[in-house]
């Protein structure tokens, strides 16, 4: 079958840019806006189907996760106005293996230019090294309760149901070739020694996974309808074959998106705000969308990048060093995830937090979503938690000591994701009970050191219970002398006292409250790490 006459499609229909970057103009929110802009693109869609994906290359990592959110809130606005819409998620996993990542092996080195799809599982969990990282993120959307249409391209592919436009793109690939060098610069085309008229001539859409090693390694040499001829590079073999049979090409990126784009009918996908950039991906995808394959591109959201705190390293699936969503769901209650997420605008970046910065984001939550009983604080689960051993019928009594009435599915809850984050992520900030007296500390200490600690001791060794309000009192008022009035002096001598007590206990400077940290101890502990 030859390939189709080339036309001037580009300059008789310049490219409708569906990219949506600013919301600020128009009145309603960003989610409105951009259903309605959905809407008004694609008036005739039975099903509006919104489209997520990724490469299966490593730890789907926190950053890919906005990919899905961003489109969560827009198929909930189609559902809320009674519109058929779904979301479609496709693995990747027809993709390369491109390097061997931190934590496996070196000796994978020999599986790359295999489809992830065809590596084997490092752990030797699941049946492919691409399935591993699949059932760790859909185990996490399940949690996170986000109902998704899931594709694997690897079944796609080798289904045959891409085969039609594959050969499409074949018979139009001196067209595609012209859209991807119009969008190269003079400087690109120079430094990668781009002759135009070669490229153009020489330009196959697709790769060959070698049916001689497996692998991508090749070079296309010609096409014949459904008939490819190539080159495989590591076995210096030439071999001629139908695709349709051997199942063993795949288009390029550029060109498979909106490939997908037209057999899945999106109206909508969303993308890091590189791919929105002009000239990039978007770009080149859209423009060989309305030209070879005569569709409209989906409306695209370009979204900005999510940050963290309280953790070192650059943040890469490929490399090892993600934190995916569920391990964010370790420290995290799923709907507050979700709400971290939902409450920004797309183009708007924020931060996950892995440091006490952790604190402030369960407290905005607890009053922007407050409950009866309330929530426990996630500080006072850290805290009290630590102090107790995790014990959560200790942590519910000692909150009712302290005058908090909590939901106990609450206490359950974030007690656990406490414990994670203290232990995995800030284990400095864990207690430690002293077993003994901390003499080397006593003796820095002067005498009237001393001797507050023995009138706090002896206060405490006759309380049958300890009372916090009390405590509190007492905690305050010991450091207070009548020769001393003024007020920042007073604040110095209870800042040290305070200071002595954290050291006796805990060999620390600072810790929790100090009055609820001292009725949550064993009264008996008190007494004989303050014996000095």
């Amino acid at each position: 079958m030859g390939e189709k006459k080339e036309n001037n499609f580009l300059e008789q229909n310049p490219q409708t840019d569906m990219r949506i970057t600013d919301h600020t103009e128009k009145k309603g929110t960003w989610v409105e806006q951009t259903v309605d802009k959905i809407i008004e693109t694609f008036p005739d869609a039975e099903v509006y189907t919104f489209a997520a994906g990724i490469s299966p290359s490593g730890v789907v990592h926190f950053g890919n996760f906005r990919d899905v959110m961003t489109s969560v809130p827009l198929i909930q606005e189609f559902s809320r106005r009674k519109i058929p819409a779904k979301l479609l998620f496709s693995w990747d996993d027809y993709d390369r293996f491109r390097k061997v990542p931190e934590g496996v092996p070196q000796s994978f080195e020999k599986y790359i230019g295999m489809p992830l799809s065809a590596v084997p599982d490092p752990r030797g969990e699941t049946e492919s090294y691409a399935k591993h990282f699949q059932k760790e993120f859909e185990d996490a959307m399940k949690v996170l309760d986000i109902e998704m249409e899931y594709h694997y391209q690897t079944q796609e592919y080798k289904s045959g149901r891409y085969d039609e436009l594959i050969l499409h793109a074949i018979q139009h690939r001196k067209e595609i070739a012209k859209i991807l060098l119009s969008l190269m610069s003079d400087k690109g085309k120079e430094m990668k020694d781009i002759d135009p008229e070669k490229y153009i001539e020489e330009f196959y859409p697709l790769s060959v996974y070698s049916t001689f090693t497996g692998k991508d390694n090749t070079k296309v040499l010609h096409c014949d309808g459904y008939n490819i001829t190539y080159y495989c590079n590591d076995t210096k073999q030439q071999e001629t074959i139908d695709f349709r049979e051997t199942k063993n090409v795949k288009l390029q990126w550029k060109i498979d998106w909106p490939m997908r784009w037209k057999i899945e009918g999106v109206v909508f996908e969303p993308g890091g705000h590189d791919h929105a950039s002009p000239g990039g991906s978007y770009d080149a995808s859209s423009k060989i969308a309305q030209a070879i394959f005569g569709i409209q591109p989906p409306v695209f959201v370009g979204y900005e990048f999510i940050g963290v705190r309280g953790l070192k390293g650059k943040m890469s699936g490929s490399s090892g060093m993600a934190i995916s969503p569920g391990q964010l769901l370790n420290i995290y209650q799923p709907d507050l995830l979700k709400w971290l997420y939902l409450r920004k605008n797309p183009t708007q970046s924020f931060q996950l937090a892995f440091d006490t910065e952790i604190y402030r984001q369960y407290d905005e939550y607890d009053r922007e979503f407050p409950s009866q009983p309330p929530a426990i604080p996630f500080r006072q689960a850290v805290s009290f938690g630590d102090i107790l051993q995790w014990d959560t019928q200790e942590v519910k009594k000692l909150l009712e000591r302290v005058g908090l009435d909590c939901d106990q599915s609450s206490i359950d809850e974030r007690l656990a994701k406490a414990k994670y984050w203290l232990q995995k992520y800030n284990p400095e900030e864990m207690i430690k009970i002293r077993d003994t007296i901390n003499q080397e500390y006593v003796s820095t200490m002067d005498t009237e050191s001393i001797e507050m600690v023995r009138r706090l001791r002896e206060d405490i060794s006759q309380k049958v219970q300890l009372d916090i309000e009390e405590l509190t009192y007492t905690l305050y008022e010991i450091p207070k002398r009548e020769d001393i009035t003024d007020e920042k002096k007073i604040k110095e001598r209870q800042k040290n006292f305070y200071q002595n007590l954290y050291n006796l206990l805990m060999s620390k400077d600072r810790g929790p409250r100090l009055a609820t940290f001292l009725c949550a101890l064993e009264k008996e502990k008190i007494l004989k790490l303050l014996e000095i």
